[in-house]
């Protein structure tokens, strides 16, 4: 069972995180935001929800992602695949009853933001499609987003993440506390695949990144006060193989660390469109795998 001892991000109104607490352990405090999230009379069900994940070649694992999906939240949640697989991903998922939207290989944010945007329902969950991440604890988020929280962010790391290869850890630390000194807020883990979102946050920002599109949908969101949760969960070993190369989209996320950093402190723009910068590589890279 997941630990629900999560923290509650942002920039505070009345309490302060000790400064000693940035960089070392987990702060138990919860913090006032400046900004509140929209709320309403009614509590989101399954029906309100929809999954959605970019898919490359995932063959192996999304028999197991979809069934669990379908389980949890008894056949009544949404799902959206944007695809670039040249295996049977496509036609599995379909078979599966989730929605494809196929489209060339362009990276993660491509795919991601296709997804984020496809969907209508009031709450939107990211996940990834290689079996790592716990459609069980879909049920924890949707109450969280309930509770008032307008963005869950699932924690890898909480419980050590002994699935994820060390190097991966590592990598993951470093750019956790990056981030923290940037945002000024702590975080801890900036590449998680798995958060759920009111939509209207997905709506109200302008994403830049691609490769590092998983970091800025934290990131941002934090620098502009909406109120937002690590939560954390189990990450288990992937299903299939992954070909992408860490060192390449390891410097990627740094980069979009600290441009989003940067931008969102300092208030320069030091992005361009994600389109013209990527596309070059011709690269389908997935943080969360990577890191």
């Amino acid at each position: 069972m997941n630990n629900h001892s999560g923290r509650q991000l942002g920039r505070p109104v009345e309490s302060q995180i000790h400064a000693g607490s940035l960089f070392f352990g987990r702060p138990k405090i919860e913090v006032s935001r400046s900004k509140t999230s929209i709320m309403t009379d009614a509590s989101y069900t399954f029906d309100d929800l929809t999954v959605v994940m970019g898919t490359y070649n995932e063959s192996d694992a999304i028999t197991s992602v979809l069934t669990d999906i379908d389980r949890v939240t008894d056949g009544r949640a949404d799902i959206i695949c944007v695809d670039s697989s040249t295996d049977s991903t496509p036609e599995i998922a379909r078979e599966h009853g989730a929605t494809v939207i196929e489209q060339p290989p362009r990276g993660y944010g491509y795919a991601v933001e296709t997804a984020l945007s496809a969907a209508e329902t009031p709450v939107v969950v990211t996940t990834d499609c290689d079996d790592t991440y716990p459609m069980d604890s879909l049920p924890r988020f949707l109450e969280l987003i309930n509770d008032g929280y307008d963005i869950v962010s699932g924690d890898r790391l909480y419980h050590g993440a002994t699935a994820m290869p060390v190097l991966n850890r590592i990598g993951n630390a470093v750019f956790a506390v990056v981030a923290s000194v940037l945002v000024g807020e702590r975080v801890h883990d900036t590449t998680t695949g798995m958060r759920a979102y009111r939509r209207h946050v997905i709506e109200d920002i302008d994403w830049t990144e691609n490769t590092g599109l998983s970091a800025e949908l934290l990131l941002r969101p934090i620098c502009r006060g909406y109120r937002t949760r690590e939560e954390p969960i189990l990450y288990t070993e992937r299903l299939g193989e992954t070909t992408l190369d860490p060192i390449d989209g390891g410097f990627a996320i740094a980069k979009s660390i600290l441009t989003i950093g940067i931008e969102e402190r300092f208030g320069i723009t030091l992005t361009w469109e994600y389109q013209q910068r990527d596309e070059a590589h011709h690269q389908v890279l997935d943080p969360a795998q990577l890191f």
